[in-house]
């Protein structure tokens, strides 16, 4: 999505209204400079007024690795983990459960 055209402006004001925004698969990819700057413009969009649910196989403690640049790591993990509540789930892959059945 490009930031020139103001399209990247008119994508970031609709997730921002949505009552619930999923984030799938956090971390499974590495992060480039220009979407940790999005992330962070996003969660800070929607910190304190709408929910932002985040799946995971990355454990959080590695997430600040992840994003790879301290100072941002900072801003977006304080706009994520402050205010949150953690599931963290055990055991075998379901994919791979119902595939075995």
């Amino acid at each position: 999505m490009a930031h020139g055209d103001g399209s990247f402006g008119k994508r970031l004001a609709q997730l921002a209204r949505l009552d619930l925004l999923i984030l799938d698969d956090f971390g499974i990819a590495p992060i480039a400079a220009h979407e940790r700057n999005d992330l962070l413009e996003l969660l800070d969009d929607r910190v304190g007024t709408r929910s932002t649910l985040i799946t995971s196989q990355l454990p959080v403690t590695a997430w600040h690795a992840w994003l790879d640049e301290p100072t941002l790591a900072d801003a977006i993990l304080d706009r994520i983990v402050h205010g949150s509540h953690k599931i963290a789930l055990k055991g075998e892959s379901m994919r791979k459960l119902a595939k075995a059945a």
